[in-house]
């Protein structure tokens, strides 16, 4: 039996801090040890130029992150952990997915319209600050996807939709040029913790609020004891919900050592006690792995050799599979066309075909047209792509003999429904 295929990846424009750990990089660890599985964890330094423009940032960011992954225990040895920018051919199915890719998908994507809805609430330019970038950022997520032909992509609730887009364009790039590119599915484990920040939000650099990962044992303990409590004193009871403090504990802590804290909290614990359990509670598993983060920072030839040999394992794949996509579409050495290569193109290139498309409405649409690209046939919208599909089967299998169009297609300006016929007994007999 085939392992399942994992992919995982980190945009480096950030130093990662305690709520990357327990949201992204424990989790991945954990799961890349999992039998039966084949893990992809990669870098995404190409992501980071849509979000930055500070280059020595990308750079350092880039090695803290790999640096963390493999402090954590990620064992590069046996999983493929690579920079996204070593890959070139990601950059390159990139362009073949933007081919039959429609504009009307990219401007459904959240971070565009998210941009768009900013731009007319301040009153400028619905396009002010959208980079050709950004626009086209879930293709590229698509290419990080279809690359490796995962089939699983963990993500949160939020990132849902990239998975979606994703199998959009490979089901596009399918039905034009073969079977090629393998469907992902999201996997959203509602399980993951997202970790409170010290002032109870979302533990995020953008709000000056983390916890630093890999820190000076001093300094993760000052950021910790300026955890936000409310002023009980000593001896009163405390409330569990909605407490930060308790929240990142629970984190760390087995079962029974969270009981023994909430237990803790009824009994009236100091906040400087509980502020100290957690402090000792989180030390107690990042202080083994911080010497080897500090080692892989401070070498960092060291980890680039890391990544060099993840990009040559995962260009082991990427490689074959490009040949065979650029096969497809026809980019192809030209000492290949032989007479009867040329005569058997000439014959597939003077044979009608149905195309199926989606638009920006959500409808599936097809269309028929002949060897010369002339267009022979539209159809209305299907809610389906099933839909559209068993119409073009049912017409191709009456071989246009009569038409049953029923309003559900019509010819074009200046085609008569004899040319459409011809066309389709043409397709039957090929």
């Amino acid at each position: 039996m085939s392992p399942v295929r994992f992919l995982t990846g980190i945009t480096t424009t950030g130093t990662p801090h305690l709520g990357n750990y327990v949201g992204a990089i424990r989790p991945t660890v954990q799961a890349s040890r999992r039998p039966g599985t084949e893990n992809f964890y990669f870098l995404a330094d190409y992501h980071a130029l849509i979000k930055c423009d500070e280059p020595a940032r990308i750079q350092r960011s880039t090695l803290e992150i790999a640096a963390c992954w493999l402090a954590a225990g990620l064992d590069w040895e046996h999983v493929h952990f690579y920079r996204q920018s070593d890959i070139p051919e990601i950059p390159e199915l990139t362009w073949l997915l933007t081919c039959v890719t429609g504009k009307g998908i990219l401007n459904r994507a959240h971070a565009y319209k998210a941009q768009v809805d900013k731009n007319n609430a301040a009153g400028v330019d619905v396009d002010a600050d959208v980079s050709a970038g950004l626009f086209m950022y879930p293709v590229l997520m698509a290419a990080d996807i279809l690359m490796f032909k995962a089939h699983k992509v963990p993500v949160g609730r939020d990132q849902v939709q990239h998975i979606e887009m994703a199998r959009d364009m490979a089901s596009s790039y399918n039905h034009l040029y073969g079977e090629h590119l393998v469907l992902p599915q999201a996997q959203v484990d509602d399980d993951v913790a997202l970790l409170p920040g010290l002032d109870g939000r979302k533990m995020s650099k953008s709000y000056d609020n983390v916890i630093a990962l890999f820190g000076a044992r001093e300094q993760v303990r000052k950021q910790i004891f300026s955890i936000v409590t409310d002023s009980r004193a000593p001896g009163e009871p405390k409330e569990v919900q909605g407490s930060a403090l308790f929240q990142i504990y629970q984190a760390f802590a087995s079962p029974e050592e969270t009981l023994k804290l909430r237990q803790a909290y009824s009994a009236g614990i100091a906040w400087s006690d509980a502020k100290q359990l957690l402090f000792e509670r989180i030390d107690h598993e990042i202080a083994p792995m911080r010497e080897r983060y500090q080692h892989l920072v401070e070498h960092p030839g060291e980890l680039e050799d890391i990544l060099q040999a993840g990009a040559a394992k995962a260009r082991a794949r990427a490689t074959p599979l490009m040949r065979e996509l650029r096969e497809a579409v026809g980019l192809r050495r030209l000492a290949s066309v032989t007479g009867a290569g040329k005569k058997a193109a000439n014959k597939g290139a003077s044979l009608p075909a149905f195309k199926q498309y989606r638009e920006a409405d959500g409808q599936f649409y097809f269309k028929l047209v002949d060897g010369q690209g002339r267009l022979l046939l539209q159809s209305a919208g299907f809610a389906s792509p099933r839909e559209a599909g068993q119409f073009i089967a049912a017409l191709k299998a009456g071989a246009g003999e009569p038409l049953a169009l029923d309003g559900k297609a019509t010819p074009a300006d200046g085609v008569a429904l004899a040319d459409v016929g011809a066309a389709l007994r043409e397709l039957a007999q090929s």
